[in-house]
């Protein structure tokens, strides 16, 4: 009788489990599609988070120069050494900021989360004092000391959203599929971030009526005293109008900047696996580095877009000077910014469905080339409205390939990463961080000596007429000198060895490295709840 009470105690004990395992085998799968799959709606919030970065950008990267040279009437060399110092600063903060995200605790919102949204309010007011021009009878130094702290100061809380806002990419899902669809979703609103930065500066901006100023408007000895207080008055009411508008975007554009980092905080959870946690080491700052930099693919990878990215930086620095003073379309230059935006916009799923298709270097080198002839034509043929559209909407075509394929490209050399350092993790923040501060340094240095370059030829703030030195130098900034840096680029990604094949290899390691932990952490918690 007890061993048959105990064979049949066996037998419903038996009876019992095997429907058990069948569960736990139904729940792992659950949550590996959990903490894979993304919902729609995950993707667009999460891409609504990377438009601030990208209108105040677009903003200041098209417009900061005109505003410090024709609006606060600064000396080009004046306005050079804000720039430069400016961009400089902000390159500087990137790596700090991103050692500091990698030792930041966990908190019920995750570890990034918080540096975007508390940085997001001190971000807006920063912003909106540096399109304001100090009242009253304000020192050329005095005006420069105002626009380097308020330009450093947006940098630095700038830094502290977008650091942790790239870095996100790598906690949002573990699939690689899954982090380049939300790639694309991302870039794609932040070429519309750049539509929306560049429609609201421009038209409100483009709607303030600002003449140009002869030379010789205030020396004419000819000129009654009544003409030259009439067009001095003038001046000085268009110029008012002028930073009021100003003024105006940048309220607009800060508003912006707040409803996206609530719309971002309010559908993006922030996850990460708890072996991550468990196993997350501090390091020095240096030895962070050293680790990071000792990366060969990352290395090749971030000198490849530097160029490149220096390419599109001097393009979109000295686009707006070009088309007002050297193709002489003043009234016109803002819509054809427009132009530019619109159609990066409208060519990002192209682009996206091209890397899919043909893999991601194959579409460096299409996407990024393209854009060659057009600059070219559009510094070939002048005075004609026409072909400068039709240049512009063709160069946007590879604006959309250098957005979306640097930050498509980055999570597969973290990935690579990962799978050579098994015991090294919570640097993703450190990733891409110095990948920003390599091209926000180069960026600076470029606008500086541009900046420069005009000065040495001559620029007059506000002229009707430019030198003729003034129209070769804005010729060469945005067609020989990015053509070169696009060569360049392209020549050193022939170096960087992660192609498709490394890709899925690197894809299916970790796949099975997951699974293989997630497998261990359920098994570890039945045994748990057994005892």
């Amino acid at each position: 009788m007890a061993k048959g009470e105990g064979g049949e105690t066996c037998g419903v004990t038996a009876t019992f489990l095997q429907p058990k395992a069948v569960s736990v085998d139904e729940r792992r799968l659950k949550q590996r599609d959990v903490r894979k799959n993304l919902s729609v709606c995950n993707k667009l919030c999460y891409a609504i988070g990377g438009a601030p970065y990208q209108i105040t950008g677009c903003a200041i990267g098209f417009f900061l120069q005109i505003y410090l040279l024709d609006v606060a009437q600064l000396h080009p060399s004046s306005a050079s050494l804000i720039l430069f110092i400016g961009r400089a600063w902000d390159a500087i903060t990137d790596p700090s900021v991103g050692f500091l995200i990698s030792r930041s605790k966990w908190t019920r919102f995750g570890r990034l989360l918080p540096w975007i949204v508390c940085s997001s309010p001190f971000a807006v007011a920063s912003y909106f004092l540096l399109w304001y021009v100090p009242d009253g009878n304000v020192s050329e130094t005095g005006k420069i000391l105002w626009y380097l702290v308020f330009y450093c100061l947006f940098q630095t809380l700038q830094t502290c959203f977008h650091v942790p806002y790239s870095a996100l990419t790598m906690f949002i899902s573990t699939d690689q599929k899954e982090r380049d669809s939300a790639t694309a979703y991302r870039m794609t609103v932040e070429v519309l971030g750049t539509v929306l930065g560049t429609a609201i500066q421009g038209q409100i901006v483009g709607g303030a009526d600002a003449p140009c100023i002869h030379e010789n408007v205030f020396v004419n000895a000819s000129a009654s005293t009544t003409e030259v207080n009439t067009t001095q008055y003038s001046v000085n009411t268009s110029i008012s109008q002028l930073k009021n508008a100003y003024m105006m975007a940048a309220g607009v554009i800060g508003a912006v900047y707040i409803l996206c980092t609530i719309i971002l905080f309010a559908g993006v959870q922030e996850r990460d696996e708890p072996c991550n946690r468990k196993a997350q080491k501090s390091y020095s700052f240096g030895k962070g580095l050293k680790l990071v930099m000792s990366h060969g693919p990352y290395v090749k990878l971030i000198i490849g877009f530097l160029f490149t990215s220096l390419a599109f930086m001097l393009l979109e620095g000295n686009y707006a000077l070009y088309c007002s003073y050297t193709l002489g379309f003043p009234n016109d230059f803002q819509n054809i910014l427009l132009v530019i935006m619109l159609s990066a916009t409208l060519t990002i799923p192209f682009w996206q469905w091209f890397l899919t298709r043909f893999g991601k270097k194959t579409a460096v080198y299409v996407g990024i080339s393209s854009a060659v002839p057009f600059l070219i034509l559009n510094v070939l043929v002048q005075n004609n409205l026409a072909v400068a559209y039709v240049a512009s909407f063709a160069s946007g075509m590879s604006v959309a390939a250098a957005f979306l394929l640097p930050w498509s490209m980055l999570p597969d050399v973290i990935d690579d990463f990962k799978l050579k350092n098994p015991d090294s993790v919570g640097h993703e923040a450190i990733f891409y961080s110095f990948y920003v501060f390599f091209t926000k340094f180069a960026s600076g240095v470029s606008l500086g000596i541009s900046t420069l370059s005009l000065d040495f030829a001559g620029y007059v703030t506000r002229g009707c007429v430019q030198p003729n030195a003034v129209h070769l130098t804005l010729k060469i900034l945005v067609a020989p000198a990015p053509i070169f840096l696009i060569l360049l680029g392209l020549i050193i990604f022939k170096l960087y060895p992660i192609d498709e094949e490394v890709r899925m290899k690197n894809r299916k390691a970790l796949e099975d490295l997951r699974d293989n932990g997630q497998d261990t952490e359920t098994d570890s918690s039945e045994l748990c709840s057994i005892v």
